[in-house]
């Protein structure tokens, strides 16, 4: 079964009409690991899913900082919703964090989908709160957690992701240099040594 029916079945909770339509419009793609999937400023009405491997979302500063908005692996999806509008651009960069491999549609043909049966706009109304609860979780452990705790969180909630990354990755998640991640990192170990000597 392809990535993109296996997750849009598990959101509507049902098996999806239609499908062969769908079939047809699937496009897959391979990436190596730092192979750019789509640019921030283009008109790119694409959903896309995980088949495997991890794809990092980067938003770029005007000094050239690159921050990493989320991940995405095997059993995601994403799209730049703000490119999904017509006449909208990404907002983000999209980047094979490692080797990776996925698969896209077209907006138009979900949206179409969804207004004609009621299992895909379930589908579509699933993802788009999933989409919602993840985006006010991320800004909530901007807000209120240290760089040191939201870490610690990626570390405890990704572990499949994080073992796949950089250092370089995961600190632009966290929102701190890689040389501030050191530190962190460093900090955890030290403490995790003198509880295991107070054992």
């Amino acid at each position: 079964m392809s990535a993109a029916k296996e997750i849009l079945e598990r959101l509507a909770g049902d098996s999806l009409p239609d499908w062969h339509l769908v079939e047809s419009a699937l496009r897959r793609k391979t990436l190596a690991s730092g192979e750019c999937l789509f640019l921030v400023g283009v008109a790119h009405p694409v959903v896309y899913f995980v088949k495997s491997g991890v794809i990092k979302m980067v938003y770029e500063t005007y000094d050239g900082d690159a921050w990493v908005k989320a991940f995405a692996a095997e059993g995601r999806f994403f799209a730049s919703i703000a490119g999904l509008s017509p006449g909208g651009v990404t907002s983000f960069s999209a980047v094979a964090a490692c080797s990776a491999s996925v698969e896209s549609l077209p907006y138009h043909l979900l949206d179409q989908l969804g207004d004609k049966h009621p299992q895909w706009q379930r589908a579509l109304r699933k993802g788009f709160e999933l989409y919602g609860f993840r985006k006010e979780a991320r800004e909530r452990d901007l807000l209120t957690l240290s760089a040191e705790e939201r870490y610690q969180r990626f570390i405890e909630e990704y572990p499949h992701i994080a073992e796949r990354v950089t250092d370089r990755d995961i600190a632009g998640y966290v929102r701190v240099t890689p040389v501030a991640l050191s530190r962190i990192k460093a900090r955890i170990k030290l403490r995790q040594m003198e509880d295991r000597l107070d054992i």
